[in-house]
């Protein structure tokens, strides 16, 4: 089996992460990895917000979606205190942008896992992120005007490790 089916194979969420930080080299290969994947028409719409587990916006994001969704005292963040987070935004108005977040989001996701890194992507705050504060929040992650959240990611290295999720290619594929 090759390096990237072997990396696909063994690629599950991580939930569970240690305090020490990326290197500026794994972000930027991260980073990379997210704009390096294809998009509808070459449109290269997908814009990436790195930020630090530590930066305060993340926990007004946690606040934002805990008070929507009726849940007090969360036995985790959103990014299970992840040391990094990238969250993923593309343009509004471009029907494919959802679609073109994730495949960047699982190109991330593998280059993760190659680098022996774990992730948990992430779309739970998607209603926080495009509701009544949705100005406020595009402001404050950098997002380029006219884009809107897409998915998120969080990254870093791994506290607890799980086994992939068993599938059933009986059940989930048809041949014609």
């Amino acid at each position: 089996m090759n390096d990237v089916l072997q990396v696909i194979e063994k690629r599950s969420s991580t939930r569970g992460y240690t305090e020490q930080k990326l290197t500026m080299e794994e972000i930027e290969s991260l980073v990379l990895a997210g704009l390096r994947a294809p998009t509808a028409t070459n449109r290269q719409e997908i814009h990436i917000t790195v930020v630090a587990g530590s930066n305060p916006i993340l926990t007004e994001i946690e606040n934002v979606k805990n008070a929507e969704r009726g849940i007090e005292n969360p036995q985790h963040n959103f990014y299970y205190e992840a040391p990094t987070v990238l969250l993923l935004s593309a343009e509004r108005a471009f029907s494919w942008s959802s679609v073109d977040a994730g495949i960047a989001v699982e190109n991330i996701s593998l280059a993760a896992e190659s680098l022996g890194l774990g992730s948990l992507i992430i779309g739970c705050i998607k209603d926080a992120l495009n509701g009544e504060r949705r100005d406020y929040f595009s402001a404050a992650l950098q997002f380029p005007e006219g884009y809107e959240f897409q998915i998120a990611i969080a990254v870093g290295h791994k506290a607890v490790s799980k086994e992939p999720h068993e599938y059933s290619v009986e059940k989930n594929v048809s041949y014609l």
